[in-house]
């Protein structure tokens, strides 16, 4: 008869199965059934690690789960190990792993490639000639297959004639020693012209670069020329000025972009940089500190108007440099949050938050790809339509380029100056007759485009959209007279389920597919307003500082526009059930029982509407 064992382990082992355990002493695994040591071997042998565990698997002793679980191995490793003994035996554990014999590098080749690397060619070059992979170059330069000359040697031994000593290129390292040993504080190098600036004998520092390595965010550097072609330090000293100090005016609008570049979304972000390693890319010892970055954006902007005119000023030069796309201009608002506490902003409706909060209103006027030219700023929100009228149009009628002259607006009726495309927010018959006047083109959605049109009124088209692509839309058109009278074209597409899409315009003399096309742009901004929240921090106030509201602000009542809200939406379900009410209709010969539903269907529709209607009407005498 068998005799039963206790499940006895010494202290400190970790269990495997109810029989075996095992445990780490020093430099050695050892291997309990109960309290007796069965195997051991060396922690780093591997080999015969995966021998005894698979013998036990095979054996029938532990499973693979239990010596998953036990020794944190995954399974499918298990798994190869258990393949492996059934091919091999034990021994396949110990022989080496069979290296595959390269085709490629073969004698003669690696004696071209070794001529090449002693001629100083580098290996990405070499392997372009000689049609073999750089890691493969590499693995036999690792292997010792191939020799790479010692280019610190060669520059020593061989400098240039009219060097004098070599150059000396610092490290990460090296700087941060050097950065933390500064006596006026973190990366301050340039003593003397700090203390020049300090008592007002500096002008500005002059800009000195220097042959650095392992500088971070060194990528911004390959934006400059993008930036500069903007316009980024065009009109500074044009527009700005600073007093006597050590950072010269162009360096703050560098920081500022280099910043954004970097995705650095606030000035407080500049606390967790090293300030020397960002120096380096602005030609300085270091960056300016928060506090220096927030008194000088004080001093640039203590002119009010002043940043205005800057924007202003970009902005025509950028319309003047694409007047094919500055013909269309497209206009939304973007809610910018606001969390401070230096004022109580007005609550707005945050869409992307369903959410009232505080904060200011920002209209932007983009481009036809989603290329912004300027924004309106508005703390106290008016309207889309007010916005228009008072700040984006009048700006507009100087600011786009090839508007057509007076005259040539005379001689023909239909021609307009441009066109602005916004979504429901400014629909308004009234403002759609005086852009007309103005001869100012609009394309906007239909805020009440009726019914479905006709199936056989849809045409499939081939549109050509903003960055160029070819889509078919189905489109159709017709003209459609609002209530003052005042004739629009109404353009609708129809999608693959259906839907029809309803649009309005003043542009009387473009083709169907570009009105398509440029009202199906849109998104670009809406991409645009995604894109900035993301990575720059769209939402981020860029300083600190409160200037007063005039008193006279003129804007929609929030208590008028709630019980608008509501009136419009009993009214509309009040039309819905009227509809349903005559929609109902007795048949010829209707039996008794189907003239009883109907009169208690009937019934059933004019109860509610009748109860609907006192609602409403108080509703209507508490919005007047």
């Amino acid at each position: 008869m068998a005799q039963l064992q206790l499940p006895i382990f010494p202290a400190g082992t970790t269990a495997i199965t109810p029989e075996l355990a095992f445990e780490r002493r020093d430099s050695q695994v050892v291997y309990f059934n109960g309290h007796l040591p069965v195997f051991t071997h060396d922690v780093a042998d591997v080999a015969s690690f995966r021998l005894f565990t698979t013998q036990l698997i095979v054996n029938g002793t532990a499973s693979q789960g239990q010596i998953a679980r036990a020794f944190g191995v995954s399974r499918t490793t298990i798994k190869r190990c258990v393949k492996r003994y059934g091919e091999g035996g034990s021994k396949a554990f110990f022989e080496p792993p069979r290296k595959r014999q390269g085709n490629k590098l073969t004698a003669e080749r690696l004696a071209q490639v070794q001529a090449l690397l002693d001629q100083g060619e580098s290996v990405p070059a070499i392997s372009a000639q000689v049609a073999v992979l750089a890691t493969t170059l590499h693995k036999a330069i690792d292997d010792g297959r191939l020799r790479q000359p010692d280019k610190n040697v060669a520059v020593v031994t061989a400098p240039p004639a009219s060097s004098t000593s070599a150059a000396i290129v610092s490290t990460k390292s090296q700087r941060s020693i050097a950065d933390g040993e500064a006596a006026l504080g973190v990366g301050t190098l340039r003593t003397m012209d700090r203390l020049a600036a300090a008592v007002g004998l500096l002008e500005a520092a002059q800009l000195e670069f220097e042959s650095v390595d392992d500088v971070p965010m060194g990528g911004v550097l390959c934006a400059l020329p993008a930036l500069l072609s903007l316009g980024l330090l065009r009109h500074t000293r044009d527009t700005f000025s600073l007093p006597k100090g050590f950072y010269p005016i162009e360096t703050i609008f560098l920081v500022l972009a280099f910043l954004a570049l970097a995705r650095v979304r606030s000035l407080e972000g500049l606390r967790y940089q090293a300030p020397g390693e960002w120096g380096k890319l602005l030609g300085l010892d270091r960056i300016p500190e928060v506090k220096t970055m927030r008194e000088k954006l004080g001093l640039l902007c203590n002119e009010p108007g002043r940043a205005q005119r800057w924007s202003s000023t970009l902005a025509k030069e950028w319309m003047a440099a694409a007047p094919e796309t500055a013909g269309t201009l497209y206009i939304d608002g973007h809610v910018r949050v606001y969390h401070g506490q230096l004022t109580e902003l007005p609550r707005r409706y945050v869409a992307r938050q369903k959410l009232c909060l505080r904060g200011t209103t920002d209209y932007w006027v983009n481009a036809m790809d989603g290329q912004p030219f300027f924004v309106v700023t508005q703390p106290v929100d008016p309207g889309l339509l007010t916005v228009l009228r008072e700040h984006i149009v009048p700006r507009l009628k100087t600011d786009v380029p090839d508007q057509p002259s007076a005259d040539e607006l005379a001689a023909q009726s239909y021609r307009h100056r441009f066109t602005l495309v916004f979504d429901r927010a400014g629909f308004s018959p009234d403002f759609f007759k005086e852009m007309r006047a103005e001869r100012i083109a609009i394309l906007t959605y239909h805020k009440f485009p009726g019914g479905l049109w006709a199936e056989d009124e849809f045409e499939a088209r081939l549109v050509k959209l903003v960055h160029g692509e070819q889509v078919t839309l189905e489109l159709a058109e017709r003209g459609v007279r609002l209530s003052n009278g005042l004739w629009l074209r109404e353009v609708r597409h129809r999608d693959r389920h259906g839907h029809q899409t309803s649009v309005l315009s003043t542009d009387y003399t473009s083709d169907l597919d570009r009105v398509a096309a440029w009202m199906f742009a849109r998104w670009c901004q809406e991409n645009f307003f995604k894109y900035m929240l993301e990575h720059y921090g769209l939402d981020r106030l860029i300083e600190y500082g409160t200037e007063p509201l005039p008193d006279t602000t003129r804007l929609v009542n929030p208590a008028w526009r709630k019980l608008d809200s509501q009136v419009r939406k009993q009214a509309a379900l009040q039309s819905r059930e009227l509809a349903q009410f005559g929609a109902l209709h007795l048949p010829a010969e209707a039996t008794t029982q189907e003239t009883a539903e109907h009169e208690q269907q009937k019934g059933q529709i004019l109860l509610s509407i009748q109860e609907r209607q006192q609602p409403l009407d108080e509703l209507k005498a508490q919005r007047k």
